[in-house]
């Protein structure tokens, strides 16, 4: 595209030339996100998201175990986080009667349809 130069308003205003706005299909009202690049701006498209609800449930939810302590980490790494991840499962299972490796609770179940 040809370099367009454009003028600011004396309220700041900016007009983004025609073609611009046709070749980034911009419609008035749309959001843009501006940033200091250089010596210059950046405008790029901005898309806002509507609030989904049982995300927002979920989020309150994490924080809430969050604040209680109910999480496991900080891990130095992936490895240590599935490590980590395994003993806290172990540790779940065990807590539930099966023994950590779930084994316990497969004999009780085939033990139950003898």
């Amino acid at each position: 595209m040809a370099v367009i130069t454009t003028k600011v308003g004396p309220k700041y205003q900016v007009t983004i030339p025609k073609a611009v706005r046709l070749a980034l299909k911009l419609e008035a009202g749309d959001l843009l996100e501006v940033r200091v690049a250089g010596r210059g701006v950046l405008l790029k498209r901005k898309v806002l998201v509507d609030r989904d609800p049982d995300l927002e449930h979920a989020l309150a939810e994490a924080d809430e175990d969050l604040k209680a302590g109910r999480v496991y980490g900080p891990f130095d790494g992936a490895q240590a986080a599935i490590k980590g991840l395994r003993r806290a499962v172990k540790e779940e299972r065990r807590r539930a009667g099966t023994g950590g490796d779930g084994k316990a609770a497969t004999l009780k179940r085939r033990d139950a349809g003898k």
